[in-house]
């Protein structure tokens, strides 16, 4: 199995690389940005015996070391891998 996992900073955390980012876009015309949140994309290969065994696991693991819960939240997402699919 497959876990995507995001982290960004939470809306009320400040983010300077995100407002950097929004700028850097409204000066390249991009002006119907308004706002960036620059976080971390993290792709985690698990060997589960079910999804729900799978999203407990991946939980735990954002909440243990992945995410800090004071400034970030997190989503993610499962995806079964192919069988014989390449890496």
């Amino acid at each position: 199995m497959i876990a995507r996992i995001v982290v960004v900073p939470k809306p009320v955390v400040n983010d300077p690389q995100g407002v950097t980012v929004r700028q850097g876009l409204a000066s390249l015309g991009f002006g119907e940005v308004t706002d960036v949140r620059v976080g971390k994309y993290i792709e985690v290969r698990l060997d589960a015996t079910s999804e729900r065994e799978a999203r407990e696991r991946v939980d735990a693991m954002c909440s243990r070391l992945l995410a800090n819960h004071v400034i970030e939240d997190y989503h993610f997402e499962l995806e079964h891998e192919r069988k014989g699919a390449m890496r």
